[in-house]
């Protein structure tokens, strides 16, 4: 079966490019040799003599633009292959301490690869400006412009070196890192979570829709990334079609497997149905672009990595509690999507699998009460986290909410735990026993 192509997939795969750490690098030192050859060439038309002037910019012979450009070519070089060991270093530290779901936000991290991109431009600069230079000194070419632009290229690789410092140190520090991942999971919550929650509220699927409809199957295995919403209620909308997507985001599928079911079957040919199948992603792994699920995993491993007893760093868990309250609350203050989609008519065309935002919520703090349920600075941390989404929770869901806060409490206190944390855990259930 061949892979069908589709503006979704077009989409997702100029997404992973530019988010690759080789792309932007690889684009920069292709500016960087045209830039070459463009200021040569406009150097060979202005026709400009070496000066005797030390306050001029053109003061460079032949002899002594072979020089500054080699020097300048073999330092890049030897600093770009420093800054590419500090970044495996880091990648090999991120991976052991928050664990191997968040090397994609340090490969993706746009500043890393623009540092590297400087180094690698710039040496590819000097190299092909160097190979410009010809004669000795009295009957020569020496292209100035272009010298003096390699040194101005030079000066700004050395403040490059310096902001990379800061950054590769800023970016391993847990706080950091917590904020990215926070602020994927909340734009996976807007892309998500509808603004106008009841617009497909009541409908149903048509009779005959099992019997009746086509099955979609998936050109390949792995995890579905994306769902072109808009692209399948297009499709349905021109065809007069009803389609119910079998596999959302997140979830796995071998080849094969249903992924979209189309109704009815009579009006789905083979190139709607590539049209249909194009509309979906497929990966080799997660993503958290629709995934909220996957976006709120990466912040509870890393809670439970910090849990454990090799490492012993509850602080970090508590981070981590902070900023599930963050995304949690950003879902809550947005309405629960539909899992009916109308077009402008008010006909059903799409049905999608939602997210139940107390299921999500309580399993998402159920795994690091989990482990960290003998800690009273955590237990007492998820309570007041989960007070607070009580507050901003849809009315449905503050009941699951309320029920899993007691849950936790009551578990605390059947652990074998000091008796100042034990004061602190009675604390917290008077309190609980206090509110109406």
């Amino acid at each position: 079966m061949a892979a069908s192509f589709s503006i979704t997939r077009v989409i997702a795969f100029w997404d992973r490019l530019n988010s690759s750490f080789w792309f932007v690098p690889a684009l920069m030192a292709i500016v960087a040799v045209a830039l070459s050859f463009l200021l040569i060439e406009v150097d060979t038309l202005r026709d400009v003599d070496q000066t005797d002037d030390p306050n001029a910019f053109y003061t460079f012979g032949p002899e002594g633009a072979r020089s500054i450009l080699s020097v300048i070519a073999t330092s890049m070089i030897t600093v770009a292959s420093l800054i590419f060991s500090i970044t495996m270093l880091s990648l090999q530290l991120a991976s052991s301490q928050f664990g191997p779901r968040v090397l994609d936000n340090f490969m993706r991290d746009r500043s890393n690869q623009i540092v590297l991109g400087t180094f690698i431009a710039t040496f590819l600069y000097c190299l092909f400006v160097l190979r410009s230079v010809r004669g000795m000194e009295g009957a020569s070419f020496v292209p100035h412009l272009a010298v003096g632009f390699g040194v101005v290229l030079a000066a700004a690789s050395v403040a490059v070196l310096i902001y990379f410092i800061h950054h590769i140190a800023t970016s391993i520090r847990i706080e950091t890192l917590l904020a990215k991942l926070a602020r994927e999971g909340c734009a996976a919550v807007d892309r998500l979570f509808d603004e106008r929650p009841e617009q497909g509220a009541g409908h149903q699927m048509p009779d005959g829709f099992e019997a009746s409809s086509r099955q979609i199957a998936a050109d390949f295995g792995g995890y579905v990334q994306n769902i072109g919403i808009d692209a399948l209620m297009r499709i349905a909308s021109e065809h007069d079609l009803v389609l119910r997507v079998d596999a959302p985001p997140g979830r796995f599928v071998i080849k094969g497997a249903c992924v979209i079911t189309a109704y009815p079957q009579d009006r789905v040919s083979d190139k709607i149905a590539e049209e249909l199948r194009g509309a979906v992603v497929i990966g080799r792994d997660r993503t958290p672009y629709q995934d909220l699920e996957f976006a709120i995993h990466r912040i509870v491993e890393l809670a439970q990595r910090s849990l454990s007893p090799g490492l012993n760093d509850p602080t970090t868990a508590l981070y981590c509690i902070d900023r599930l309250g963050e995304v949690l609350g950003r879902a809550a203050g947005r309405g629960i999507p539909s899992a009916m989609r109308l077009d402008r008519d008010g006909q059903v065309r799409l049905s999608i699998e939602t997210v139940v935002l107390e299921d999500v919520a309580c399993r998402a703090f159920a795994a690091i009460a989990r482990y960290g349920i003998t800690d009273a600075d955590v237990v007492s941390r998820l309570s007041e986290t989960l007070v607070r989404l009580e507050e901003v929770f849809p009315l449905a869901a503050r009941r699951g909410i309320t029920d899993f806060r007691e849950q936790v409490l009551s578990a605390s206190r059947g652990q074998p735990i000091p008796g100042f944390d034990d004061r602190i855990l009675s604390d917290l259930q008077d309190t609980d026993s206090t509110q109406p």
